[in-house]
């Protein structure tokens, strides 16, 4: 089923344009259909205006270096537990030390509060540069677990605890050296047990097939990260259904989000769009099964939903399927992988079309009256129509009246000059 394109780009080159290079207008989910070398007027949906372009013609010059920012929730929980953990160090402290006799009894039980409030305030401030630090490193532990296919996980947490068995015998021969073994037991705990989790991660495939499970990793495939423009386009649905998108599908939330606002826009073109969107998320999902990931969360610090993909990618080391112009080439100045559906259409158009001329050798008589079959050096078969007298000979410049195609392949009709 071939469905329409709602985008549109166009080129500009020459003429008044020339020192500006390439002029892209687009009517997709981020665009209004002016050129991105202006800044568009207000979308009237309750969305941003996208940036103005910079001077070679881009929309935004990419993601800006992320600004942190701590999590309150995590940020308090962390000060209060290393707050009440710093109190009771104090208090245990405190109950070794004979205050009576260095500040005398009077001062006793003042100077033991005191003691436990300023251990308490010493685990505020710990926890505060903890607090600050603990997200960042929970979500590279995200990012991680990203990459990794629930099998490596697995085997690889299996050869966590068989690391741990194994430094702990270890442990009891280290134990016993003079000196420096005590000193030496925890480097040999640590070493054994990610020599034992790094082993069985990298070769988690050959372990499960030991035990006769078959791996359906596809870790060596990049995770495809969908935009907005290639969802409402539609023929990601067609590309996933013929497999042609291998690895896992990642659409995410704030690519939702947008589709939302698009649907609920009070213009009636981009209202339908944005619902078209969001109906064929849910039909994508039942296309691609367990292979596409709704993501959720967002990408901190950065703004604009072609800036968190471009982002996104980044992190995940994966590719970014799209229609949009503008994405297409900020994302692959930045390095980033993208497939655009409208190169993978453009390279899969028809050698020839109706109403062109070609060569061909006849070969053989076709089925119908009059015919004759020959075949282009692709081994397209071509059916010429009035070429049964031209069998051994070459037929020039049929006309090509209409192509045939099919899961088989494609046929080609053509008629010679003066036929009826």
């Amino acid at each position: 089923m071939v469905r329409g394109n709602p985008f549109r780009h166009t080129a500009i080159s020459g003429g008044n344009e020339a020192g500006r290079g390439v002029i892209a207008t687009s009517t997709d989910g981020h665009g209004t259909g002016v050129p991105v070398t202006d800044p568009p007027p207000d979308r009237g949906d309750g969305q941003p205006p996208r940036p103005p372009a910079e001077p070679f013609g881009l929309p935004y010059p990419g993601p800006q270096p992320r600004r942190r920012s701590a999590n309150p929730v995590v940020l308090r929980v962390t000060q209060s537990v290393l707050a009440l953990l710093g109190a009771l160090g104090a208090y245990q402290v405190g109950r070794r030390i004979d205050f009576g006799n260095l500040v005398g009894d009077a001062l006793q039980y003042p100077v033991y509060i005191g003691a436990i409030i300023i251990g308490a305030l010493v685990g505020w401030v710990i926890g505060g540069v903890i607090g600050r630090w603990l997200p960042s490193r929970m979500r590279a532990i995200d990012t991680a677990a990203d990459k990794r296919s629930a099998g490596e996980l697995a085997v690889g947490a299996i050869g966590l605890v068989v690391g741990l068995l194994a430094a702990a015998l270890a442990g009891i021969a280290v134990a016993s050296l003079p000196v420096v073994g005590p000193y030496l037991l925890l480097p040999v705990v640590l070493l054994v047990a990610y020599v034992f989790t790094r082993i069985a991660a990298r070769k988690h495939a050959d372990i499960l097939r030991l035990v006769g499970i078959r791996s359906r990793s596809s870790a060596t495939v990049p995770p495809r990260i969908i935009d907005t423009s290639a969802i409402i386009d539609g023929r990601i649905i067609d590309i996933a259904r013929a497999r042609f998108l291998p690895g896992q599908i990642i659409v995410p939330t704030f690519v939702i989000e947008e589709l939302h606002r698009v649907a609920d826009s009070t213009d009636p073109e981009k209202r339908a769009r944005g619902r078209r969107g969001l109906d064929l998320i849910e039909e994508l999902k039942a296309v691609g099964e367990s292979r596409v990931q709704i993501r959720s969360g967002d990408q901190p610090g950065v703004d604009g939903v072609d800036a968190k993909l471009v982002s996104l990618a980044r992190d995940l080391h994966g590719s970014i399927v799209t229609t949009d112009y503008a994405l297409n080439k900020v994302a692959r100045i930045q390095g980033i992988e993208v497939l655009n559906v409208n190169e993978l259409a453009n390279a899969l158009k028809p050698a020839v079309l109706p109403g062109e001329s070609l060569n061909v050798r006849v070969i053989r008589e076709g089925r119908e009256y009059d015919q004759g079959v020959g075949y282009l050096d692709d081994g397209t078969m071509v059916v010429v129509e009035g070429g049964r007298s031209l069998v051994g000979d070459a037929a020039q410049d049929v006309e090509v009246t209409s192509i045939i195609q099919n899961p088989s392949g494609k046929m080609i009709f053509a008629r010679r000059p003066g036929s009826v």
